[in-house]
């Protein structure tokens, strides 16, 4: 990984999120494509889309013919987090929780609040009820450290609090929110390295909303319809950080993720990246389906548009100690999740390679007919021999 791009992840990381207040994050990536003259705009949802100037923009691309596909990667800004209900005394607030969480250990568990409007401030959780589902966290009151803070209650959100927002631990990068902050870096590495050439590339990038609750941002903007009459191909590419599971390990390279827990991908497009990846990667990358959750790839699917899908595992998934490690309160409990730093770099370099002109996109099995045929013809020998079995 460049210092660029660790300084560019790092000051990403450390953006407050939860599912529908993304705002911060969304201004960081705004003013960054601003400085290095990336056209973007807000979708009428408020999803961040990146390579197009404007709505007109984004049609025309999708309207000039051509064999090469349009790609557009995808990855979320949220993270699970609580919004404010609203206030019971003063320096006592009433929250509820969207997304997932961890479920033990959360009494007195230290969390961070924020608005738009600037700092964060600290508290910790009490009273604190889970879902009838018994799987993440569904109202609580946080009892914040400086009660004279007092905004309206409806514009506070926040989430677990760690000894910082992210920090560098060997290889590890641990975070209070990498699921999905690091896709999100990639689109946006991806698209200043794209647009630092000064020519179109067929590129698009949408940083959605409210993933952690159901895909919303991500379906909201393909119910508009702009990709339904494209006059050219497009790719979907989903971008994530997912649970770690065995054969998608930390430290073993980005994963071509095969699908998730609701539909596999399809199957061209991701032997396009498998090949990349077999070639830029070699023994340096993961192959799995990731059935631990659902991600933006399933919308894409559903929508009827060619996906392909990269992801980081991800340790402590949530925020739950599953793995362990500093600032874990126990096992189960609040936990600050990690990536590794060389996964992130894989799957950064699989994302701007998936950018190069050329790739099989229109016929993605040639290589291997090639080398099945090759194989074939080994045994043309006795293939082509007298069936010496007993005839009938």
């Amino acid at each position: 990984m460049t210092p660029d791009d660790h300084d560019l992840l790092m000051a990403l990381m450390a953006q407050p999120t939860a599912p529908f207040r993304e705002a911060r994050v969304r201004a960081f990536a705004q003013d960054l494509l601003r400085a290095a003259g990336v056209p973007h705009f807000l979708d009428p949802l408020g999803n961040l889309v990146v390579g197009a100037a404007s709505p007109a923009g984004y049609q025309r691309l999708l309207a000039t013919r051509s064999r090469e596909p349009v790609r557009l990667f995808i990855a979320h800004m949220d993270h699970p987090g609580f919004h404010g209900v609203r206030w019971l005394a003063p320096g006592v607030l009433r929250v509820r929780w969207h997304g997932g969480s961890p479920t033990r250990h959360l009494t007195g568990a230290p969390v961070w609040l924020a608005d738009d409007t600037g700092g964060e401030v600290t508290g910790v959780l009490r009273r604190v009820r889970l879902g009838k589902h018994g799987l993440a966290i569904d109202t609580a009151e946080v009892h914040l450290d400086t009660p004279a803070w007092r905004p309206r209650a409806q514009t506070v959100y926040g989430a677990f609090r760690f000894r910082k927002p992210v920090w560098r631990s060997g290889a590890r990068l641990y975070a209070r929110a990498a699921d999905d902050l690091v896709g999100v870096f990639c689109v946006l590495a991806t698209a200043l390295e794209a647009f630092r050439a000064r020519r179109r590339p067929p590129f698009l990038g949408l940083l959605s909303r409210a993933e952690e609750v159901g895909l919303v941002g991500t379906v909201a903007h393909l119910q508009l319809g702009w990709l339904a009459n494209a006059a050219r191909p497009v790719v979907a590419v989903s971008l994530e950080a997912s649970r770690t599971l065995p054969g998608a390990e930390l430290g073993k390279g980005p994963i071509v993720r095969l699908g998730d827990r609701r539909t596999p991908f399809s199957a061209g497009p991701t032997q396009v990246v498998a090949e990349l990846a077999a070639k830029r990667l070699p023994g340096r990358h993961q192959r799995r389906l990731m059935d631990g959750g659902s991600c933006e790839g399933s919308a894409a699917v559903a929508w009827g548009l060619p996906t392909l899908a990269l992801a980081v595992p991800l340790g402590n998934y949530h925020n739950q100690g599953l793995q362990g490690g500093p600032d874990c309160r126990a096992p189960l409990g609040p936990a600050p999740e990690f990536v590794h730093r060389d996964d992130v770099a894989g799957m950064r370099l699989l994302c701007a390679a998936l950018l190069e002109p050329g790739l099989s996109w229109c016929d993605p099995w040639r290589e291997v007919r090639t080398r099945l045929a090759a194989i074939r013809a080994k045994y043309d020998a006795l293939l082509t021999q007298s069936d010496a079995g007993p005839k009938r």
